[in-house]
């Protein structure tokens, strides 16, 4: 809350600031906080748990990206962000509760449009490819206790992604930023449990909300 108040507060300003234009060339480097948002459909644990189901909770964490001007109006966006996920168990194994964590690396790279490059409000869309990496996957701990020790293993995505967002000048080179991405991901999780081999697809999809500042260069 706290955080949505210093935006607005902060886009309240742009009515009095100095309008600044977009142009060929130039780099905008924003620093977001993000709320990053699985819109899941987590798939059963087979062949051992053929009823189960279950669920992957959400993360924050903060963002870097950086958006290259390669005309007044279109521009090449990357971002870079790392969260940590969860997936909880459901149906038959709701029990259990958490089964597995990871971490997620997932870079993105989109190509924008900007409608107003001059003006103090700057609203863009985007659309573009991602690739996520999950790294330092484990097994909870009671996923080892009812189970048995399990090694987890998680593919890595390729997917697309859509973007939208709008900047808010507060002067010539500084600017509130407001950004909303969806990102098609999945990955197939093997869990290896002594010679025993199960399989959880998951399809993730997160929705990434992100808050921040910017700068111009």
């Amino acid at each position: 809350m706290k955080m949505l108040n210093a935006t607005l507060a902060a886009v309240a300003l742009t009515m009095a600031a100095t309008p600044a234009l977009a142009e060929k060339g130039d780099i905008l480097v924003r620093l977001r906080a993000i709320t990053v948002q699985p819109q899941e459909k987590v798939g059963p644990v087979l062949p051992t748990f053929p009823t189960s189901s279950g669920s992957i909770t959400d993360a924050y964490a903060p963002e870097v990206d950086f958006t290259y001007m390669i005309t007044n109006n279109i521009g090449v966006e990357l971002i870079a962000a790392t969260t940590k996920h969860c997936v909880q168990g459901g149906a038959t194994l709701a029990a259990v509760g958490r089964l597995a964590c990871t971490w997620v690396l997932p870079p993105t790279l989109t190509l924008q449009y900007h409608f107003v490059p001059t003006g103090k409000i700057h609203p863009y869309v985007g659309a573009g490819v991602n690739w996520t990496m999950f790294y330092n996957e484990k097994a909870s701990a009671q996923l080892n206790s009812a189970i048995g020790a399990t090694r987890v293993n998680l593919s890595n995505s390729w997917g697309f992604a859509l973007q939208g967002g709008v900047d808010f000048d507060l002067n010539e080179k500084m600017f509130v930023n407001i950004d909303v991405k969806y990102v098609d991901m999945d990955t197939n999780a093997r869990l290896t449990t002594g010679v025993a081999v199960n399989n959880l697809l998951a399809d993730i999809n997160p929705l990434i909300v992100g808050v921040g500042v910017g700068w111009r260069f």
